[in-house]
């Protein structure tokens, strides 16, 4: 009769192991699943604006998570478009991307920087939206892009442009 008991703590030890992930954390707490739209708010803030055609410009992007625990884990994707062409945004050369886990409320941000292009110039991208991407989702969401166009990089590999890493936002 003792073999039922031992059977079912042995099977009740089993669930519970195969609940953790390696870390001995519970699998799905949604502190390691990516942030996504819906869950963060997202703003793009005062913008150091490039006022004329080869000034340098710089655009910060805050999130604030408002849903349950979430990870940011590599850089943010983002897309120039305008006059019917795309343009990926590189990384910042040198930039190092950090895993960072935000608890509903805490903050993100990360930078954009872009050259100024000439209205009309070949190699000058008039963007109209920029569109962002979290890392770890395939969700993009397009905002207004109200900077004036974006200079080209010289070798034609698209624009003059770079996107910082997140930085955690306060405490």
């Amino acid at each position: 009769m003792r073999a039922i008991p031992l059977t079912v703590t042995a099977l009740a030890a089993a669930l519970l192991l195969t609940a953790c992930d390696d870390g001995g954390g519970k699998k799905g707490n949604g502190a390691d699943s990516a942030c996504e739209f819906g869950g963060v708010s997202v703003q793009i803030g005062s913008a150091s604006v490039a006022p004329a055609a080869g000034d340098t410009g710089e655009i910060p992007v805050s999130l604030t998570n408002q849903s349950a625990p979430c990870t940011l884990d590599h850089f943010p994707g983002v897309v120039l478009s305008g006059g019917g062409s795309d343009a990926t945004v590189p990384t910042l050369e040198g930039a190092k991307a950090q895993k960072l886990k935000l608890a509903k409320g805490d903050s993100a941000s990360f930078s954009l920087t872009y050259v100024r292009g000439k209205d009309g110039a070949e190699n000058t991208l008039a963007a109209k939206t920029v569109k962002i991407t979290l890392p770890g989702t395939d969700t993009a969401r397009s905002f207004p892009w109200k900077y004036g166009p974006v200079a080209g990089k010289a070798d034609g590999s698209g624009p003059d442009a770079s996107v910082s890493a997140f930085q955690q936002v306060g405490d």
